[in-house]
């Protein structure tokens, strides 16, 4: 197939053509076919195809778009392998297939190697050639940005070329045949100063010596009108030599661009057979290609950990794009982290350099900026790619780079030196970051060479994970599995998981994991290394400044810049801020094991052990603040003896700005430091004690796992450290979980186990925390009696005890049994006051809670309307917590005040809503309460099949958890009711909104 691009768009098959449907398969073409035999994502080919407003069905339509193409490739070519699907995007597949842009760029680069070689004839055939290949402005009609960016590049290379080809006409003689084409092209592109300069020696050759001084007016006031500068060195220099009818005008070899004998050096290392993924990271050094020749020098920087492969993706990179550099590619390893010798003098790599632009020896000054002079002046002109791997610094490089736009440079090491590049050149930046899940397991299985890691996909995530997913750490196991044709992945796996042997097992010599992070450790300052090795002792996925501060107990501004050191020497990765506003932090696994290896060789066990106590302190102390604001005060906790570490109540405020906020942000890391205290017995404590504290957001967000998990772990770690009062604390909550999850036969056991031991403790808050939720647990299971004595019992404990909030939530919960004990003016009651306690505790929490039990008396005693106001009171303090499952009983409780007041469609409306936050949170008895609601007010709007389905759930739920027997037997009830058999409601079988409205009474 013959692809044609350098003009409109026109692909044909043995000289027919091939149609394309519409503009959105001409776009996609155009994309694919600007980088062939290169992957282009997804994203970039949707933000092309809708010009940067892409659907969210993009994707789909893309895949649509690729297999319409598909199809229409094979019925006019037999053809099915032209466009290759490959992670993540597409890929156009060139093989035999003729690209006239590909075709132009190679006939260009041999025409420039035929001039250098003195050839002048030849190149001019060659150029000839490549310009014949436009038959107009490329790829004319697409209107896409990013096809117009790559259309500019082209059309930038031809202008080159035609430069270059009436250049060496000139050397031949031709230059009388150039001066019609030459006018016509400075008219068409008055700011091209070379052709101008082609122009005048033409004109000056051709005895117009007065049209040539013309053409160097005119071109001078043009540039001084458009661009508000004067003419350049060449033009200028001409302009002079034609006022003094320099001799050396008349001689053609002596014409301004005929290009001398030169060396083109060709140094870049050979590319990497395994290379594997980094479409994105190609696609972002491409940029580059399009700021050559516009004026400032375009830099990149590739900056990441040793071993995330640097130097492999720009070693690929410059073999992709090599051929735009005709001029030759440099390459220089500047040895910026080397463990053996140090880093290479500028002055040194600027004597390599010179020596491969064939400069000789007895040229080349001692001196370096003189070095650096003749280097520029060198490349001035020149289209060099340079290559500076494992760069120090901004003043190692600075020397090395060329004057001129025309050239490209490419910098990799562990800093980006943005601050000494952005804005001074043409600077893009890629901070390197480990392959993603696909690539991984492609590098391991090129690597490897056999068909182990196909047939197991998960051992090969599995692996792939284990090595943090950086090449260097996948080469090394992929070559260690090719070494043992007899190990499965699985073994592989298995040595890698044990955390004591990993980094062992990926640094088998002096090149391995191990020796590239030391090299990074080695030159941090003393502070910031002690900083590396001690928040290796903890497993926490990620972290803010403040955890720095109390590890290694100094200011927080003072921890923020030693974990900024790190993350300059890329051994920390910085997140994006928390819901507190505070930067996060973390670790690669592989780097947490080796600064935990150093901790442990360089720290004494004191040191450590205090430096990790002083962590779990500052958690314990945060989450305890946290809480405490929730509640109003240190209510609903169990006395701990582990004391918490302060911190400057200045950032407290900052942190705990919004408690439930901060505590949703550090979940992951307290349910680590749970795990980890969990594993040492004298760190018991912690354990259990930032369990029953997180137990506030446990619940409310209804992270049940999570609880769980931690929970009996610490339950674990205290019966193994001989602790009953942690013991009992741990039980307690297992059994408030176990209300939750509606298992009230083991919650009865657990609080039963938990009272006994408080009881002995003396622990007189932790026996009326249980008290209280057996009352709950009886009332669930109907045993309102029992439940009433339970609570009134712990009533009296939380107010010996001073425990306000303890008191509010029972005064509330014996409002609720009062209530469904059909006593709704004690309810009454009862829930004002328990409004009054949390109100004076300042806790929306409980406010909300027991304003929803003050709705539901309400509504039973016919106050419809002041029903409404508590329940939307109570809408307003959950959702400002994000308290989903309060959010959900407020909404079930102001459906059936709206229903009250005969507010049926609004009623309906919010039962739905309060229907579908129950299911999400889930509270299967929530859930069911709200279904029956729901299926009465749709029996009454005459949506039978609906009512009975409906109330047929709420009754299957009902039983599902072991509610009490009157909820299951009210269910029943209801669908006798609006079954339409008579048996309950108004004549003819159709229930009344009053029958129904008693039967959903609690």
């Amino acid at each position: 197939m013959t692809f044609r691009i350098l003009g409109p768009l026109e692909i044909e098959v043995d000289g027919r053509p091939v149609p394309l449907q519409g503009a959105r398969q001409r776009t996609l073409m155009s994309m694919l076919l600007l980088a062939p035999d290169r992957v282009v994502s997804v994203d970039t080919l949707a933000e092309a195809v809708w010009r940067g407003s892409p659907p969210a069905t993009a994707r789909n339509q893309l895949a649509i778009c690729v297999s319409a193409l598909r199809k229409t490739f094979k019925a006019v070519a037999g053809l099915d392998d032209v466009l290759v699907t490959s992670h993540p995007g597409y890929m156009l597949f060139s093989g035999e297939h003729s690209i006239d842009a590909v075709e132009f760029e190679r006939s260009a680069a041999l025409g420039r190697e035929a001039a250098r070689g003195g050839r002048a004839e030849e190149a001019c055939a060659r150029f000839e050639d490549a310009l014949a290949m436009w038959r107009g402005p490329a790829l004319e009609g697409i209107t896409a940005e990013r096809v117009e960016a790559e259309v500019s590049r082209l059309d930038e290379m031809r202008l080159d070329v035609y430069e270059e080809y009436t250049g060496l006409r000139i050397g031949l003689g031709q230059h009388r045949e150039l001066l019609g084409e030459l006018n016509a092209f400075t008219r068409a592109h008055p700011l091209r100063e070379q052709a101008t300069a082609h122009l005048m020696l033409a004109q000056y050759r051709s005895g117009r010596r007065a049209e040539a001084l013309e053409t160097y007016r005119s071109g001078r006031l043009h540039l001084a009108g458009e661009l508000g500068i004067d003419p350049g060195p060449v033009l200028q220099e001409l302009h002079e030599s034609i006022l003094a009818d320099a001799p050396a005008l008349s001689a053609p070899a002596l014409a301004v661009t005929v290009a001398a004998r030169a060396v083109v050096p060709a140094q870049l290392p050979s590319d990497i057979a395994s290379f594997t993924g980094r479409s994105n990271e190609l696609a972002v050094l491409d940029g580059l290609l399009g700021r050559v020749g516009r004026g400032a020098l375009p830099v990149g920087s590739v900056a990441g950990i040793g071993g995330v492969g640097k130097t492999a993706l720009a070693v690929h990179w410059g073999h992709q794009v090599a051929a735009r550099f005709p001029d030759g590619q440099l390459f220089a390893d500047l040895r910026g982290y080397d463990e053996d010798e140090a880093p290479r003098r500028p002055g040194t790599v600027l004597d390599s350099f010179l020596r491969a632009l064939g400069v000789a020896a007895p040229q080349i000054p001692a001196d370096q900026n003189e070095r650096a002079d003749l280097f520029r002046s060198v490349l001035d002109g020149r289209r060099v790619l340079i290559v500076l791997d494992n760069a120090r610094s901004f003043a190692q490089i600075r020397p090395l780079l060329p004057g001129t736009g025309h050239c490209c440079v490419l910098v990799t090491g562990r800093d980006a030196m943005g601050g000494a590049l952005a804005g001074d050149y043409a600077f893009e930046s890629l901070n390197l970051g480990a392959l993603d899940e696909y690539e991984a397991s492609a590098l391991l299985g090129r690597v490897a060479g056999d068909d182990r890691l196909v047939a197991d996909p998960v051992g090969a995530a599995r692996l792939g994970a284990l090595c943090d997913r950086l090449p260097l750490a996948l080469r090394i196991a992929a070559a260690r599995l090719a070494a043992k044709p007899h190990w499965s992945v699985r073994t592989l796996v298995l040595r890698l998981e044990d955390q004591r042997r990993r980094l062992d097992e990926l640094s088998p010599d002096e090149r391995g994991v191990r020796a590239g992070l030391r090299l990074s450790y080695r030159d941090l300052a003393p502070g910031a290394a002690l900083m590396f090795r001690l928040l290796g002792l903890l497993t926490v996925p990620d972290f803010a400044a403040w955890f720095g501060a109390a590890l290694l107990d100094i200011d927080l501004v003072d921890a923020e810049d030693l974990i900024e050191e790190l993350v300059d020497a890329q051994l920390l990765e910085p997140l994006s801020a928390g819901a507190d506003g505070q930067v996060r932090y973390r670790f690669q696994e592989l780097l947490r094991l080796f600064a935990r290896e150093r901790a442990y060789a360089e720290e004494s066990d004191s040191n450590r052990r205090d430096a990790v106590q002083r962590a779990y302190k500052g958690w314990l102390g945060l989450a305890h603040e946290a809480h405490r604001r929730v509640y109003g005060g240190d209510f609903t906790l169990v006395r701990n003896p582990a004391a918490p570490h302060p911190l400057p109540a200045h950032l407290v405020e900052v942190l705990l700005d919004s408690p439930m906020g901060w505590f949703e942000t550090e979940r992951a890391a307290i349910i680590s430091l749970v795990e980890q205290a969990a594993q040492d017995e004298r760190a018991a404590a912690y354990a259990w004690g930032l369990t029953a504290v997180s137990v506030t957001l446990f619940q409310s967000r209804n992270y049940l796992e999570d609880w769980r998990h931690c929970a009996e772990l610490s339950l674990g770690a205290v019966r193994q450290a001989g602790d009953p009062l942690g013991e009992a604390a741990m039980l307690h909550s297992l059994g408030t979980l176990e209300i939750v999850q509606w298992d009230y036969d083991s919650a009865h056991e657990r609080l039963g186990l938990a009272l006994r031991l408080f009881e002995e403790q003396g622990e007189e808050q932790g026996c009326a925390l249980v008290l209280r939720n057996m009352a709950l647990c009886e009332r669930y299971r109907g045993e309102l009696d029992r439940a009433a004595v339970r609570g009134r019992e712990s009533l009296e404990m939380f107010r010996a005890a001073g425990d306000r909030y303890g008191e509010a939530y029972v005064l509330g919960l014996l409002a609720q049994i009062e209530l469904e004990r059909g006593e709704a003016a004690t309810s009454l009651e009862l829930s004002a006051e328990a409004i009054a306690r949390g109100r004076s505790l300042g806790t929306g929490r409980g406010e909300a809670q027991s304003s929803v039990r003050l709705a539901e008396a309400l509504t039973w005693l016919g106050e419809g309307t002041r029903a409404e106001e508590a329940c939307r009171r109570a809408l307003e303090l959950v959702r400002g917590t994000g308290d989903r499952r309060g959010e959900a009983h407020a909404l079930r409780a102001l459906g059936e005040a709206l229903w009250s007041q005969n507010r049926m469609a609004e009623a309906e409306t919010v039962l739905r809503e309060g229907l579908s936050a129950a299911r999400e949170v889930p509270d299967r008895f929530l859930e069911g309460r709200a279904a029956a609601v729901l299926g009465c007010l749709l029996a009454l709007r005459g949506d039978r099949p609906a009512a009975v389905d409906g109330i047929r759930d709420a009754a299957g739920l009902f039983a599902e958890i072991g509610a009490a027997p009157r909820w299951r037997e009210r269910a029943e009830r209801l669908l006798v009711a609006v079954s339409g058999d008579g048996t309950a409601g108004s004549a003819g079988g159709e229930p009344s909104p009053e029958s129904l409205f008693a039967l959903i009474k609690p």
